[in-house]
């Protein structure tokens, strides 16, 4: 067992209100500058919808994350295809895929001459500084689920027959969710293992996933075996970027901007640990079991050997704090309500969500959509969800059902155990019995609800010592060995993370 901490995140998707608040907090600190314009470290997707850049979890296409053939295998990329495709990138999202970004030319209001017309800012391109016609944005698809022009291309409907398809665009079923996405900060990230230069690594403190500017040579085999298209190329400066995590706001002990800004409350943070030595073999089983490996990656942090290894494995003990302090680690682990976005990519992501109840509950009688309580089949109205379950598995489960329908069950019981102690409409009886077949106690049931309604801000981000001075002194250690005997990275060093 190798014992190591990682940052991991969670959002709660029945919370968020598709603000867009966390994308611009992210812009204004990260990407406002020159060659950054078209990135969007952190964007809202409306899902059903084709996402930004359009299409993203077509792998068939865009060739991200990873393959299983016997072992894994990166698909963008491989030793032999590295060299032969140096100069050339054949699945790489071009311009087009995300959107060509634009300003107005606002100098003509004011420098026009006197006419009966009213003169006009037009769009100029922040690329060419030419005139342009917008034909689309990052939020293009925003609020549009049921046209057919987003929703119908999302490729999560390739699990869903073509009834299914077409009931989902009848006015009455219509429905949409968001879905914030920023860098998963994956612990088998497809963007480190392509890198040629190794510019791309995992901080050994944090597990945080960064991208060294100075060894950086802008071959972008990392924007093609990102599954989530997470890392943007600079054309100005020929560098990729990426989600750092805001890791100065972290290392002083403040959420990431985004986390911050949150209107919806929507943002956890926390530290979990983890077995690095069961990394592969985690991302290497079948697609029905990715889940239930990846959750079995993350170690009890109050379990006294897991402690015991961390110690001696170089985790910091306030570090180990944190993690039994951790409210991620409650949601995915001990309670396991919050599952990957698309674990089947097999780079095992360490950002979790609770996917949204809203559009499942109840069936659709006489024109209103209720829930059913004469019957014993607690759960039934989930089969007959605005949303199919098929459609959430193929997001958050790799095709595995049964992990979204027990995650919905729990929250199912949650809600309508909370409405009938407040409300008083259904009886206590009923929720007893559904509560004892999804294995919640009504403790857990008033624990869930607070830390998902009424979290404090000290709740929603457990921030852990960053302890750089021990990464300072790795990494003093490192250039020690290499100037003592030329060995340099190759040697392990006596201390560290």
């Amino acid at each position: 067992m190798n014992v190591r901490a990682q940052i991991s995140m969670m959002f709660h998707l029945d919370k968020c209100i598709g603000c867009h608040t966390c994308s611009v907090a992210c812009k204004n600190i990260w990407t406002d500058r020159q060659g950054t314009e078209y990135m969007w470290w952190n964007n809202v997707e409306t899902k059903p919808g084709t996402g930004y850049p359009t299409q993203w979890e077509d792998q068939e296409k865009y060739k991200g994350g990873w393959s299983m053939n016997g072992k894994l295998k990166l698909r963008a990329t491989d030793k032999v295809r590295g060299y032969t495709n140096m100069f050339h990138q054949p699945h790489l999202p071009t311009i087009d895929d995300y959107y060509e970004p634009w300003t107005y030319k606002y100098s003509d209001l004011f420098n026009a001459p006197a006419s009966d017309d009213q003169p006009t800012a037009r769009p100029i391109s922040l690329i060419t500084g030419k005139p342009m016609e917008i034909e689309a944005g990052p939020n293009w698809d925003d609020d549009l689920s049921g046209s057919p022009i987003y929703a119908a291309n999302d490729p999560d409907f390739a699990e869903l027959s073509d009834p299914e398809k077409q009931a989902l665009f009848e006015m009455e079923r219509m429905v949409f969710f968001y879905l914030p996405r920023i860098c998963n900060h994956c612990l088998n990230p497809g963007c480190v293992a392509a890198c040629p230069s190794g510019a791309l690594y995992k901080r050994g403190e944090d597990g945080i996933v960064l991208v060294n500017q100075n060894v950086c040579r802008g071959w972008r085999f990392c924007v093609s075996a990102c599954p989530y298209k997470k890392v943007y190329y600079n054309w100005k400066s020929g560098k990729s970027e990426k989600c750092i995590l805001c890791f100065p706001r972290l290392e002083s002990g403040q959420a990431p901007a985004c986390f911050h800004s949150c209107v919806g409350r929507i943002r956890y943070l926390g530290v979990v640990l983890y077995d690095a030595d069961r990394i592969e073999a985690a991302a290497s089983v079948a697609n029905d079991e990715l889940v239930d490996h990846q959750r079995d990656l993350i170690l009890d942090p109050h379990d006294p050997e897991v402690v015991a290894q961390a110690e001696k494995d170089g985790v910091h003990f306030s570090v180990i704090e944190s993690a039994q302090k951790s409210t991620v680690y409650r949601f995915v682990k001990e309670w396991q309500l919050a599952l990957p976005l698309h674990p089947e990519f097999r780079t095992i992501p360490m950002l979790f969500y609770i996917p949204p109840l809203l559009p499942v509950i109840g069936q659709h009688k006489d024109g209103v959509y209720h829930i059913e309580e004469d019957t014993d089949d607690y759960f039934g109205s989930l089969d007959r969800a605005r949303v199919p379950l098929k459609y959430m598995a193929r997001l958050f489960a790799a095709g595995n059902t049964a992990h979204v329908r027990t995650v919905y069950e729990k929250l199912l019981a949650i809600r309508l155990f909370k409405r009938a102690e407040q409300v008083g409409d259904i009886a206590m009886t009923r929720i007893e019995g559904m509560l004892a077949q999804v294995g919640l106690t009504p403790q857990q049931c008033e624990e869930i609800y607070r830390l998902t309604s009424l979290p404090t801000f000290d709740e929603r981000f457990v921030i852990p010592p960053m302890h750089r001075e021990q990464a300072i002194e790795l990494m003093d250690d490192v250039q020690h060995f290499k100037a003592e005997d030329g060995v340099g990275f190759n040697r392990k060093p006596e201390r560290g993370l």
